[in-house]
């Protein structure tokens, strides 16, 4: 297997913690978003979407999306299993890795692109340009904070997002909060359930990466 990541970015970042929580090493590319790589023909071969991560198997199927990626990797690798342990936990963990994904990572994502300079005609990731929305980056700044209370709120009952064990709405959720990060946007002083959950997941070797 190949695995092509961007170290900066937050996207492949949820695909390389869960390959280090698997334990296991997959050869890396590097591919430089800064500097645009994705953009150029030859990463469009690998990927026609201009997207990372890439997940290239030995018989040569790419998978171009982290939940692709995860989804093999938990079926040829299922141990420790982050995606679930029987149908009700499958099923909790896609919900609630889900409303992690579109009310907080998509979020934050929102605000960013819709903000940032160097992503001025980026505004969505993908081979098409899009100009940036300025309404959309308020938007998404305010959606943040109202993330945080819903996932102090979930926490209050449980060690981890999808209840007693560490799964891939935990890696998303943890991504997020970093990510968040890049607008100055962090959990509130009062969200001790979320604040305890984040400093133990921030504790993990994989979240190191």
């Amino acid at each position: 297997m190949k695995f092509y990541d961007c170290s900066t970015a937050p996207s492949p970042r949820r695909a390389r913690i869960f390959i280090a929580e698997k334990g296991l090493d997959i050869p890396t590319v590097e591919v430089n978003l800064r500097e645009k790589e994705q953009m150029t023909p030859e990463f469009a071969a690998i990927n026609p979407y201009l997207t990372v991560p890439v997940l290239e198997l030995d018989d040569g199927t790419r998978l171009n999306s982290t939940q692709g990626v995860w989804r093999y990797l938990e079926e040829t690798h299922p141990d420790p299993p982050l995606m679930g342990r029987d149908a009700r936990e499958k099923a909790l963990v896609a919900d609630r890795e889900w409303r992690v994904e579109v009310e907080g990572f998509m979020a934050v994502g929102e605000a960013l692109r819709n903000y940032a300079k160097p992503m001025a005609d980026r505004a969505l990731t993908g081979k098409h340009n899009y100009e940036q929305i300025p309404e959309l980056a308020e938007r998404g700044r305010a959606r943040v904070p109202r993330f945080f209370e819903d996932l102090d709120r979930i926490l209050a009952d449980s060690e981890y997002i999808a209840g007693d064990v560490y799964t891939v709405a935990d890696i998303t959720a943890f991504v997020t909060v970093e990510f968040a990060g890049w607008l100055k946007l962090g959990l509130a002083d009062d969200q001790s359930n979320a604040k305890r959950w984040y400093e133990a997941v921030k504790a993990r070797p994989s979240s190191a990466l």
